[in-house]
């Protein structure tokens, strides 16, 4: 085999390689988020699997440390609900009754354990 054939193959697979890792890491990211609902009705397939849940802070389950490290809430659907705990920085604008995104792991079927909190602010972009 000539060394121009062993370069062209050895580029090839090492742009199949970084093809892979860079696919790999960007998978992640395009995951859309399930509702509380849908995560209830299916969580026997998610615990112990990374999701992002949209839902509501259910009024009077919101507690922040005093650091802002930890909060714990229920996370509210129209019908289900789970438990949140997100040990993470908190936006500063996480409040009961406020729809948020909480990213983590099911940890069983009821509570979520959450790395990050996104909030959402639908009313900002309504027409007035």
């Amino acid at each position: 085999m000539s060394v121009g054939v062993k370069l062209a193959v050895g580029g090839a697979v090492l742009v199949s390689v970084l093809a892979y890792v860079a696919y790999l890491g960007a998978s992640s990211s395009w995951q859309y988020y399930l509702t509380v609902d849908e995560c209830a009705a299916n969580a026997e397939q998610f615990v112990g699997r990374r999701v992002r849940v949209s839902g509501r802070v259910e009024p009077g389950s919101l507690v922040i440390r005093d650091n802002r490290s930890t909060a714990t809430f229920l996370l509210t659907g129209t019908q289900g609900r789970l438990q949140a705990t997100c040990q993470a920085p908190l936006p500063d604008n996480l409040a009961e009754d406020m729809d948020v995104v909480v990213e983590g792991r099911l940890e069983n079927l009821t509570h979520l354990h959450g790395d990050k909190v996104l909030t959402r602010c639908a009313s900002k972009y309504q027409s007035q």
